[in-house]
């Protein structure tokens, strides 16, 4: 940035020489060449950065930007079996109606700077999560579900004192790697194996594992490979007879049909809630939850805000409001239970509607469904020369193994992109013990013929 050019960028206010100079006068600078005086030489740039030339028009640029995107792949143009934390599921017209409303969408990552109802939005939503997770408390949403693992693993360490996590090693490839980054340093987190045999976590080892020292135990269900845990209460039991807590990671859609978190006697709830009304997005579309028990040492440890029905100025009179926030770093900076920034609270909001449009009966019957077109992949699927399908009880997600069909995973997906369909994701690298395989997830926008689409299409390869 010389400060030399005079381009004035209709999309960038700073670009006018004005402003600019103002905004120099200001701090006491001659260009912007004293902003960056203290990064060594050595260290900068010489040259002409590989850019194009500006695009002064915004309809010019808008269409310029369009032409890039459109080489991109999309799920509305190709089948789509990918999941794994990002899901085509169907998003309601109402979603993005209520979602792009003035007064929800534009404010700071969707937070109420003035309510306009955003705090009783916030308070319907958390409410609906403790419902469907079996909890009474939950929080405003945090960056992403891995986010979430994270948080809640802190939280626990400060509820028992404790500085070590059990997880299960089979847990979202992400997840692990973003929980064990943000329990640095002083929190040790151990794996606990899984049994791939019988498709659950290994009691044995976690038996041998949990002790004194152990804070929680997190695992997921159902499970990254798409495997439903039967031993949820066993878990509980063994964890809560150390005093240690237990932390559940669920896909809020399962819960129209597998058990709450709460009901098995688990001690927090966390997922995603992309699956709740929120659009994919380049990966993204993205917000994390954390449901608990309404107990003090739990409710205590949030580092997030809470929304709850509380009293105002004028006695004997309720509004919708923050509950404790002092806890936060907003509230008490340094001194606050651990460190928030952005956040996901608009996610929030549409998951709201979204689970009071569907109601308890619609989250039964998409879950019902999405068990019964993982059902039929399965068997039909197995019909196909050379692929595998691991046995076991599942939700959406199913493992596709390839060592016998004669081709990688890799060149699978390669020659299934060539007919529109996105295939599985690539477990070879983070699940090398299941071979040559794939996680397949099927969702309700996934027809009986999209399934049969994609069983001839391997047929054709073999």
């Amino acid at each position: 940035m010389s400060g030399k050019s005079n381009i004035v960028y209709p999309y960038i206010p700073n670009s006018v020489p004005e402003i600019r100079q103002a905004m120099l006068d200001e701090l006491g600078m001659e260009s912007e060449e004293d902003i960056y005086k203290e990064i060594p030489d050595r260290l900068r740039f010489h040259g002409k950065m590989n850019l194009p030339e500006p695009i002064l028009s915004e309809a010019r640029l808008q269409r310029h930007v369009e032409k890039i995107l459109a080489k991109n792949e999309n799920c509305k143009n190709n089948i789509c079996f990918l999941g794994g934390g990002v899901w085509n599921h169907y998003v309601p017209s109402v979603c993005d109606t209520i979602g792009g409303r003035d007064e929800i969408l534009t404010s700071y990552v969707g937070e109420a700077f003035s309510d306009h109802g955003k705090f009783q939005i916030l308070f319907e939503s958390e409410s609906l999560l403790g419902d469907l997770t079996g909890f009474e408390a939950c929080n405003t949403p945090t960056y992403d579900w891995a986010n979430a693992v994270a948080i809640t693993s802190r939280m626990a360490c400060r509820t028992t004192g404790r500085k070590e996590i059990l997880v299960s090693e089979n847990i979202g490839p992400e997840r692990k790697i973003i929980n064990a980054n943000y329990c640095k340093p002083d929190i040790t987190v151990v794996e606990v194996k899984y049994d791939y045999d019988n498709k659950c976590l290994d009691l044995k080892d976690l038996k041998s594992k949990v002790s004194e020292k152990t804070a929680c135990i997190y695992f997921e269900n159902p499970s990254y490979l798409g495997f439903i845990e039967t031993q949820g209460q066993e878990i509980v039991k063994i964890a809560h007879e150390k005093g240690a807590l237990v932390a559940v990671g669920v896909d809020p859609i399962s819960l129209g049909v597998l058990e709450a978190p709460g009901d098995f006697g688990a001690d927090y709830a966390l997922g995603e809630l992309q699956p709740l009304g929120i659009h994919m997005s380049a990966g993204g579309g993205l917000g994390g939850f954390i449901a608990t028990k309404d107990e003090e040492k739990f409710v205590a440890e949030y580092p997030s805000l809470l929304f709850g029905v509380l009293p105002t100025v004028q006695e004997g009179e309720y509004g919708f409001g923050q509950v404790a926030f002092e806890r936060t770093s907003y509230g008490s900076r340094e001194k606050g239970k651990d460190f928030i920034g952005t956040c996901a609270a608009l996610h929030g909001m549409v998951a709201a509607v979204y689970l009071a449009l569907m109601g308890p009966k619609g989250m039964i019957e998409l879950g019902s469904t999405i068990m019964q077109r993982a059902a039929y992949a399965k068997q039909e699927l197995a019909k196909v020369k050379g692929v595998k399908v691991m046995e076991g009880l599942s939700f959406k997600e199913i493992v596709v193994n390839f060592d016998d069909f004669g081709k990688s995973v890799a060149e699978v997906n390669k020659a299934l992109l060539k007919k529109k369909i996105f295939g599985g994701i690539d477990l070879t690298q983070d699940f090398p013990v299941l071979g040559n395989a794939s996680l397949y997830a099927f969702t309700e926008m996934l027809s009986k013929e999209d399934i049969d689409a994609l069983v001839s299409a391997l047929q054709e390869m073999c």
